[in-house]
């Protein structure tokens, strides 16, 4: 299994914003399988920092799900008008789960 996190650095001012759309978008992670979604928020890091944490079987049903979202055009149209707009910078981890 691996966990794969997105860290989103939101712009000063619009975390509200952010959250109502990523909230909004959990519906593009229902039935794409993607497995335990969790959406966390800063608590001590850099200010507006955001992460959203999935989990998939292996690479494969990773870069499965991402083709898979990349093709759906509500899920392009909500990403790049709610998301990209909100967004300073982010990047990807991906882990390996050793023991749970």
């Amino acid at each position: 299994m691996i966990v794969v996190r997105d860290i989103f650095h939101v712009q000063f001012g619009k975390a509200a914003q952010f959250k109502a759309a990523m909230l909004e978008g959990k519906k593009f992670f229902d039935g794409a399988g993607v497995h335990n979604v969790r959406m966390l928020s800063d608590y001590v890091a850099d200010f507006y920092t955001f992460v959203l944490e999935t989990s998939y079987d292996s690479l494969a049903a990773m870069e499965a799900s991402l083709a898979m979202g990349m093709k759906d055009q509500a899920w392009r149209e909500w990403y790049h008008n709610s998301i990209v707009p909100l967004c300073t910078s982010g990047k990807r981890e991906i882990f390996t789960v050793i023991a749970s």
